[in-house]
């Protein structure tokens, strides 16, 4: 294998003349890379513009190891890497005596007997295995907790009221570990039901020797600013702002912050796992298509020397285990249960083309289905650049009381619906249960009076929506410790919208 430090002069190609031999617009791509072949492989790789988001930094994928990463795309697809070759069996999980003195580990995010197109585990073939550690001990027992309801002090509040905040704080003194706030969840990470929609604003690495996992649930991270460089059990993964990725429940990794700080969102889902919501009508590609997502190759440290800590949230509580060597010492592995990415500007947008707004259900990119079907516990919805062409339509989202939850973030730029300036990137809203919501006065006003042409919405914008079933309840750092709800936001939004009705049959007309 070749890894990308070693290759040779001109395999990376200048990306001005590799536009013009492609004849594509400079705003096709920021960066054109040519993916080295793998030696022995007799194959040809096409240079492709790729990713389709505009980058300030340098591009790579996952091919900082001895692989090309683009043998790992593909969602729910079975992946299998090495980063020394021959280190993967063959035709067999658990051979007697693995290659190189390895030992063979299962890890399973489903039970045994999940049906197959649901079932996830994977096979790791590592230097020494996970379990060689001493006993977790409770850490910070008295300070940290994801988990209100199990605090005699602290609880999660339902309310009814329309909810937003002024873009959170960075915190330039917590590492990843200690960044994370939860703001309102529903449901028992103990029960495996629920969700858990969190902030988090780091300021630090976490340190060299330290690894951090989940088991109450998987994270779904959706970056607003800074770089995230996550080292997994499985590989290293990239994150960029309009990129979100997943680590899935029980995964060990380390996160690093190579560009200073970092901020968003995440949603750990307490039941299931995240899949690609079904296409119906639309057909077989659309949406968020499967070939898309990727997954990190293959890389391990080979370090039995050091003492490392093993931290893992257990029920929102933390918990430390020292062991004597990385947990980053998987060689090879293969599997369906892996962290993947996604780039937001890769998502295929289906909208209308005659009249009305469709449902927002129309820009899911992932889903969490419940045992109903067509109801999910979460769905992960975006807001994208895109063209609207409807016929006598008020464009922008309706008026709406809905059934589901609707926590909704902005990554950068201006959301289309809420344009009063209030909704603000690194901000949050909440609209719960049957809670009345939205576009604000100015928008309306402003759609009731726009020239109904074709036009492009959301460009250098892009915002998000965590939906779910359930009632969520806010934490108490959510609803007032952190000093960030608008108290004014019915005032400015709903409030100054007039009565406009004249009966036709005659009566007194509405106050100016």
């Amino acid at each position: 294998m070749v890894s990308s430090s070693q290759q040779q002069k001109g395999d990376t190609l200048d990306g001005n003349s590799l536009k013009r031999s492609l004849k594509l617009a400079p705003s096709d791509f920021s960066f054109v890379k040519y993916i080295k072949p793998k030696i022995g492989r007799n194959r040809k790789v096409r240079p492709s513009p790729i990713p389709l988001t505009q980058r300030n930094l340098e591009e790579f994928f996952n091919d900082e190891q001895d692989q090309d990463a683009s043998d790992e795309n593909g969602f729910g697809a079975y992946h299998e890497s090495e980063a020394i070759e021959g280190a993967l069996p063959v035709g067999a999980n658990s051979p007697q005596k693995p290659a190189y003195g390895l030992y063979a580990e299962k890890l399973s995010g489903t039970a045994f007997t999940a049906p197959r197109h649901e079932n996830q585990q994977s096979w790791l073939y590592r230097i020494l295995p996970a379990a060689a550690h001493e006993p977790f001990e409770a850490r910070e027992s008295s300070t940290y907790n994801t988990n209100p309801e199990s605090k005699p002090h602290e609880k999660l509040h339902q309310i009814p009221n329309q909810l937003r905040w002024d873009p959170f704080d960075l915190d330039e003194s917590a590492d990843w570990v200690h960044s994370l706030r939860l703001v309102a969840g529903a449901g028992d990470p103990t029960m495996k039901s629920g969700l858990g929609i969190y902030i988090f604003a780091a300021g630090k690495s976490m340190h060299e020797h330290e690894a951090f996992y989940s088991a109450d649930g998987d994270f779904l991270i959706v970056l607003q600013h800074g770089v995230l460089d996550i080292q997994t059990e499985l590989g290293h993964l990239l994150v960029r702002p309009n990129e979100i990725a997943v680590i899935p429940r029980g995964i060990r990794y380390r996160v690093s912050l190579p560009h200073g700080p970092v901020r968003g969102y995440i949603l750990e889902l307490y039941q299931g796992h995240f899949q690609l919501p079904e296409l119906g009508p639309i057909g077989s590609n659309g949406l968020a298509n499967a070939r898309d997502f990727q997954a990190p190759v293959a890389a391990f440290a080979e370090d039995t020397d050091t003492t490392w800590h093993v931290l893992s949230k257990f029920n929102g509580h933390l918990f430390a285990a020292r062991q004597g060597h990385t947990p980053f010492d998987v060689v090879a592995w293969h599997g369906r249960y892996h962290p993947y990415k996604y780039d937001l500007g890769r998502f295929n947008t289906i909208g209308s083309i005659s009249y009305d707004h469709p449902d927002p259900s129309i820009f899911t990119v992932l889903t969490a289905p419940s045992d109903h079907a067509g109801t999910a516990v979460a769905d992960f919805v975006i807001f994208p650049p895109r063209w609207l062409v409807q016929d006598d339509t008020f464009r922008p989202p309706w008026y709406h009381r809905n059934t589901m939850s609707e926590f909704m973030g902005l990554i950068h730029g201006q959301y289309d619906a809420k344009t009063g300036g209030g909704f603000q990137p690194a901000g949050a809203s909440l609209h719960n249960v049957m809670s009345a919501h939205g576009p604000d006065s100015v928008t309306v006003e402003r759609a009731e009076t726009a020239e109904l042409k074709p036009v492009k919405v959301g460009d250098g914008s892009m915002a998000f929506m965590f939906e779910s079933c359930l009632m969520l309840g806010v934490s108490d750092w959510g609803l007032s410790r952190c000093h960030k709800v608008q108290a004014d936001y019915n005032a400015e939004s709903w409030q100054p919208l007039k009565a406009r009705f004249r009966d036709p049959r005659g009566g007194s007309a509405p106050e100016e």
